[in-house]
């Protein structure tokens, strides 16, 4: 089983090797030549899913390669495994880190800084018959926004910073780790999976929606560390996470549905995941500081999380926040483009037809005299 793994970390490195290697012109061969024939590929908003190799190139790595060249590929962390979830003969590979450019050239109309620009990304391929046959790619838009100096959203309630690898630095699992000991990691994270799973049947059916501290620390090591997306931020410890993220998340956040995952596996004492979308919530208001909408509006995440004996110690987050956002109506890179004067403000809908004079209304006979009251 471990030589299964080991080919499908090889066929994903050496598919990375050719594509950081590749001039501009070359990246759609690099990927026909390391996919499948009906490759499949998501990403985040406003990319989604691409069905071709040729145009997961042209849309999204070129553009990318354009705005911050040279890029540098910094991986912190890198497993495969069997898919515990769905179809359990699916091998799986997720590399996780940072990209590094010269951010020189407008991004998706993000302007350019000139300057370094870190790139957090989390990225899954599905590998068969010695090909890449399914990706998909996260990475923080709104982190890039943050450097380029056009944040867009309220003061998160986390801390924001370029957040580290492992504190161990053994994340790179390029040799075959012990199965006995990923099978002890994606046990504990099932479990920890379930109890939020019970968390929000409890809360949706009672409206308690806080997790008790306890229940909490029985998956996770006091001094935890959970590293989440721009817009809510990065928290030390139980008690703090709960404050800056457990608890604003689950009280201003209602009707919570998990829809399952794509892909969940571990290996040695590392675990991830991904769903498209994990789970459907009605935010209320409060969340992130922003209004509440009556919308029902998916999330898209990932969690790379890392053991530490019987608990789980570290966990890096990925939320498609702009995709989560457009659903209820805010479009973030519209307004971005508008405000910095990329785009106007087009009101499709409204013709200078449906605007007429309105009459006066007539006085009203009945209505009260204000000096009246006393």
């Amino acid at each position: 089983m471990s030589e299964i793994l080991q080919q499908a970390k090889s066929v994903v490195l050496d598919y990375y090797q050719a594509l950081d290697g590749a001039r501009e012109t070359e990246i759609g061969s690099v990927l026909e030549q390391h996919t499948a024939k009906d490759y499949r590929w998501r990403g985040m908003h406003p990319f989604n899913k691409i069905g071709s190799a040729v145009e997961v190139a042209e849309r999204f790595h070129v553009p990318l390669r354009r705005s911050f060249a040279p890029l540098q590929r910094r991986p912190d962390i890198f497993l495969a495994g069997f898919n515990n979830v769905g179809d359990e003969g699916e091998v799986w590979v997720c590399q996780m880190g940072n990209l590094l450019g010269l951010f020189d050239r407008a991004w998706m109309d993000i302007p350019p800084t000139r300057k370094m620009c870190f790139i957090r990304y989390a990225e899954f391929h599905q590998v068969a018959d010695g090909k890449i046959v399914e990706t998909a790619f996260f990475t923080d838009v709104i982190s890039v926004m943050r450097q380029a100096g056009c944040y867009p959203l309220p003061p998160q309630t986390g801390s924001s910073h370029i957040y580290p690898g492992p504190k161990t630095h053994d994340g790179l699992l390029f040799d075959a780790a012990d199965p006995a000991e990923g099978s002890t990691t994606m046990a504990l994270v099932d479990e920890m999976i379930t109890d939020l799973i019970v968390a929000n049947e409890v809360g949706n059916e009672t409206g308690r929606n806080i997790m008790p501290r306890s229940v909490l620390a029985r998956c996770w090591h006091e001094d935890m560390i959970w590293a989440g997306p721009e817009g809510i931020g990065a928290s030390y410890t139980i008690d703090r996470y709960q404050q800056q993220h457990q608890h604003p998340f689950r009280v201003n956040l209602f009707n919570k549905t998990f829809n399952g995952h794509v892909a969940r596996f571990a290996e040695g004492d590392y675990a991830c995941f991904f769903g498209w979308p994990n789970l459907t919530v009605t935010a209320e208001g409060g969340f992130m500081g922003l209004v509440g909408s009556d919308t029902p509006a998916d999330m898209r995440v990932v969690d790379v999380y890392r053991r530490d004996g019987d608990k789980l110690a570290e966990n890096w987050v990925f939320i498609d926040m702009l995709n989560w956002l457009n659903m209820q109506g805010l479009d973030v890179l519209a307004r971005m483009r508008q405000l910095l004067g990329v785009e106007e403000f087009r009101a499709e809908n409204i013709q200078e037809s449906d605007w007429e004079q309105p009459q006066a209304p007539a006085p009203s006979q009945e209505r009260e005299d204000v000096n009246s009251y006393s």
